[in-house]
Parts: structure tokens; C-alpha cells; sequence
């Protein structure tokens, strides 16, 4: 006899967020909907120095602002509301959406060559006050701010060295900052929300249901877009093995007739990427502790070690492009971008520098 079994509990696990978007969005789409809804709320929009979407760098690259059907500003209400059921106060939401206001101001920050070599300048009025909103939302100093946008701090046995960025750099670490405020903004949403509908840990029985296979491919793609495709890559392998290789053995060894499914086995761009000691990912890991490393050296030591790799293309019209063969469809990243991402996640991450 089956005893009937109840839903005791529930939690919601982040495996991976596209934060790109936060700074990116593709033609014909939008970012995420909390920032419209901002725009939308009237009072808050006014609190927050806001305007039309069409105003900010991270939400006019796709110049689509409105959804069929759908009002901004009512959705917003309607979020304000859902974080009331879940238990979230009043400061906590007015601090999240200050948040978000703050990351689409740091958006608007652009940048000029400054006075000295390789460094870089707030370039006008209009970026400073985006410069200050965002501080104040924030609440840091906008000097303090300035700093950690156009210098970094390198940890050496003899002490720090503190060397200026060029105005690229500077974009990128923009970026990089605007990213990392938004999904540690989401983790704590949903660290809350877990908080508020429970879970049962004595449960001996659990059902998972996995939201995925969000292949990226954009016009320029970076080091975020390799670890997102990577990881649908290896969920990929996941199934063909799970659902393809060991249910056809089975079938096998138990001598059941049945009809063989052909599959495409994506094993030779996992390794491509990821096999030790020569991969895509040790290729960048060397580039990046060297520190005199280019685009166009990486790029040279790539097509050196996988001239003939069907998974990898070299484009006709650049020496350091290159296009990665998913099971989903092409992708090419721009390796100068991708190597300024990943040396600012090596030196981000590492405290010394020898």
C-alpha cells in the first residue's frame, strides 16, 4: 500500500545567474524587469534621480522598454507586495531597490583617458553625477568609489603597489562591480525567501526541478559567457550520459530489443575547455600570471595548441578572435575583453602577487 505524501517544505537553490544581462541585453530584449519597474514607480523614481529607461546605458542597448500587456509600474506595486508576503520590511525593501537604482546610475559612469599614462578620468558633468548618485545610494565615498574604479591594488611581498587603469579598464571594472552588487543582491533575496516558506530537513524525500540550458551567445561575448555555456555544456553531458550512454548499456546488458539513439556526445569541447594541463581554461590561468601576457599572445598560444580542433574556429578578418562550436550553436567571444575579464578576476581574487 502507497501512503499518500504531502509537501512538507520548499527551497529555492541558485546554480547560475546570468548576471551579463545586468550590463548587456541582445536586440529585441529587455533586462531584467526590476529595473523598469523602478523606472515606472513615480515616487521612487523621483527619490532615486530616475527617468525613462531609455536614459541608461544598461537598458537602451536594446532600445525595447515596454512589454505587450504589461504595466511597469503596476508590477512594480505588485513586487512591492509580494515582499511583503514574504516577510521582507520596509527598510530591507527600501534598501533593495536603492540597490538597483544604484547599479543603473554606476551604468551611466563613463570614462576618459586622464592625464597620466594608462590612466583614466571621469569624463564629463554628467558622469559625475552619476558618479555621486550611485555613492549616495550606496552609501560610500564618491571619492573612495573613484578609486576603486580607476586604480588597483596589487599585494606584493614588499608591499601594495597601487597602479592606475586605463579608461577601458575602468568600463570593465564599472561593469564587474554593477554584476557582482546585483547577484549578491539576488542571493540575499532569495537567502530570505528561503527563510520565509521553510524547508524540512527531515524530509526523506525530495523532488528537484532544474531551470537551465540558458546558452548565451551575443555579439561580443566574454570570459562570463564561456563559464555560462561551459556549464549548460557539462549539464549537457549530464543528460547524454544519464539518459543516452548508461540507459542504452542497460538495455544492453539485459538484452532488451530496442532501436539505438543516435546522440551528439559533447565530450570534445568539454575538453577543450577545461582538460589539464593544456585547455582553454590553463591557457588563461598562464596568461594570467604572466603579467606581460596580450590578447594577441593568448590568442597565438590557443590556435598553437588546437589548430585543428573541430570545435574551434579562428574568424578570417581577426588574428585574435576566436568561436567556440557549442551544442547549442556558435559563440564567439572577443579574446581582448576576455583576457581583461579574467585578469581582473585573477587579480580580484588572489592576495598575492609574486
Amino acid at each position: 500500500m502507497i501512503t499518500p505524501g504531502r509537501i512538507s517544505g520548499a527551497a529555492v537553490r541558485t546554480y547560475l545567474l546570468e548576471r551579463s544581462r545586468v550590463v548587456q541585453v541582445s536586440e529585441s530584449e529587455r533586462n531584467y524587469h526590476c529595473f523598469y519597474q523602478l523606472c515606472a514607480s513615480e515616487q521612487a523614481a523621483v527619490k532615486y534621480k530616475l527617468a525613462h529607461p531609455r536614459n541608461f546605458n544598461y537598458l537602451n542597448q536594446s532600445h525595447t522598454y515596454e512589454l505587450q500587456g504589461v504595466r511597469d509600474a503596476d508590477e512594480y506595486l505588485k513586487t512591492r507586495r509580494a515582499m511583503d508576503i514574504v516577510g521582507i520590511c520596509f527598510s530591507d525593501q527600501v534598501a533593495i531597490f536603492r540597490t538597483v537604482a544604484a547599479i543603473l546610475h554606476l551604468g551611466n559612469i563613463e570614462f576618459s583617458p586622464g592625464k597620466d599614462f594608462d590612466s583614466s578620468a571621469v569624463k564629463d558633468e554628467k558622469s559625475n553625477f552619476h558618479l555621486q548618485m550611485a555613492s549616495d545610494l550606496l552609501m560610500v565615498d564618491g571619492s573612495l568609489l573613484f578609486s576603486t574604479l580607476c586604480y588597483r591594488t596589487i599585494k606584493t611581498p614588499e608591499g601594495n603597489i597601487i597602479k592606475a587603469v586605463d579608461s577601458c579598464a575602468a568600463v570593465v571594472g564599472r561593469d564587474t562591480l554593477a554584476k557582482t552588487l546585483y547577484a549578491r543582491l539576488f542571493d540575499w533575496l532569495v537567502d530570505n525567501i528561503n527563510k520565509s516558506i521553510g524547508q524540512d530537513m527531515e524530509s526523506r524525500a525530495q523532488i528537484g526541478v532544474l531551470d537551465i540550458y540558458g546558452f548565451e551567445s551575443f555579439r561580443y561575448n566574454s570570459f562570463e559567457q564561456l563559464c555560462i555555456n561551459f556549464a549548460n555544456e557539462k549539464l549537457q553531458q549530464h543528460f547524454n550520459k544519464h539518459v543516452f550512454k548508461m540507459e542504452q548499456e542497460e538495455y544492453k546488458t539485459e538484452e532488451i530489443n530496442w532501436s539505438y539513439i543516435e546522440f551528439v556526445d559533447n565530450q570534445d569541447i568539454l575538453d577543450l575547455i577545461e582538460k589539464k594541463p593544456i585547455g582553454i581554461v590553463s591557457l588563461l590561468d598562464e596568461a594570467c600570471m604572466l603579467g606581460k601576457s596580450t590578447h594577441e599572445t593568448f590568442a597565438m598560444k590557443l590556435f598553437q595548441n588546437f589548430r585543428a580542433h573541430p570545435r574551434l574556429e579562428k574568424p578570417k578578418l581577426s588574428k585574435t578572435d576566436f568561436c567556440l562550436s557549442h551544442f547549442a550553436g556558435k559563440a564567439c567571444p572577443v579574446s581582448q575583453s576576455f583576457l581583461w575579464c579574467t585578469k581582473l578576476i585573477y587579480f580580484w581574487t588572489r592576495t598575492e602577487i609574486t
